[in-house]
């Protein structure tokens, strides 16, 4: 999560949230929430677990592509 709150930083086009799943069961739910962290990118791509920085932006990169679906 850190990586995406640091883009969202340098970015205006990029919002970083942190939910915690356990206090929202129903986000949980909608998402899957397998195992954490989630990352959910515009609704289109997702992944779980933590990527090296390039693998993660190489992720935001296909999501502003529209790329994926959500898994």
């Amino acid at each position: 999560m850190r990586l995406a709150h640091h883009l969202a930083a340098a970015s205006d086009l990029i919002r970083g949230d942190a939910i915690e799943a356990t206090e929202f069961p129903e986000l949980a739910r909608r998402y899957a929430v397998m195992a954490v962290p989630k990352v959910v990118i515009n609704e289109t791509v997702s992944f779980e677990g933590a990527l090296p920085e390039p693998a993660f932006v190489a992720e935001v990169l296909r999501a502003a592509d529209g790329g994926g679906v959500l898994a």
